[in-house]
């Protein structure tokens, strides 16, 4: 399995998996132009990818999805909740498919699991990618750190994984009470420390690698969320970044 992250954070969101032949991109929060751009990078063509699949209906997630299906004839998979709140900006789509939250989609011998999250977005969705007994994790926009997650985390073999802020930085910042409290809360996104300590959570069972994904342009910085993970999981845990301006590398499951 190869993946990599075209783009993660809120100013758009895209991430690309290969695996036996199959292509997906999950979310499609970038334009049509740099995902082209950036899968050209490593030498993929976007018009190969097999299907479009749509974490929930924020739009730094899905505001590209019609263009995909446009441009590329690329078909999208969606909850029902999603498909609805994106409809008055998507355009016109001929080819949408639609799943629930804990659905299992397949795809040519790739399955994708549709794992439900308690972030604030109606029938949101986190991924577990699986293909010849490799699993890899697709897991941002989380809400806070929910029980299923620290055991799903120690069976994968890797993981994009939501570091979005840090609570000093959120708290000194120039976010209204409201943003700051929505943020924090149940349904909001993971800190540093509670990205780590599910991570420690995971023990000896840990993912072979993690990409540290949706980090927060105001509340964060990258280096401040590695050494924040590497405080609490140790100097040598295989970290990445996923950045919000950039492709990433290559990575392999």
């Amino acid at each position: 399995m190869l993946t990599c992250s075209l783009q993660s954070g809120s100013n758009g969101n895209a991430i690309y998996v290969e695996a036996a032949g199959v292509r997906l991109l999950f979310d499609a929060g970038i334009s049509g132009r740099q995902a082209g751009l950036r899968l050209g990078v490593h030498g993929r063509d976007i018009r190969a990818v097999d299907a479009v699949v749509l974490s929930h209906s924020h739009s730094d997630h899905t505001r590209c999805a019609g263009i995909y299906q446009r441009l590329f004839n690329l078909p999208v998979y969606a909850t029902p909740a999603t498909f609805r709140a994106m409809a008055p900006y998507a355009g016109p789509m001929r080819d949408v498919r639609l799943f629930l939250p804990g659905d299992t989609l397949e795809f040519d011998g790739v399955t994708v699991h549709a794992l439900p999250t308690p972030h604030d977005a109606d029938q949101s969705v986190a991924f577990v990618v699986s293909c010849e007994g490799k699993r890899l994790g697709v897991l941002t926009d989380l809400g806070h750190p929910f029980e299923p997650l620290a055991r799903v985390l120690g069976e994968l073999d890797a993981a994009y994984l939501e570091s979005n802020y840090d609570p000093e930085m959120l708290a000194a910042g120039w976010y209204p009470p409201d943003l700051k409290a929505r943020i924090r809360g149940q349904g909001g996104h993971l800190s540093n420390a509670e990205a780590a300590t599910l991570l420690q959570r995971c023990g000896r069972r840990r993912p072979r690698w993690v990409a540290l994904a949706h980090l927060s342009e105001h509340n964060n910085e990258p280096e401040l969320a590695l050494e924040t993970h590497r405080v609490i999981l140790g100097r040598d845990y295989p970290l990445m970044l996923a950045s919000r301006y950039c492709v990433s590398e290559m990575f392999r499951v």
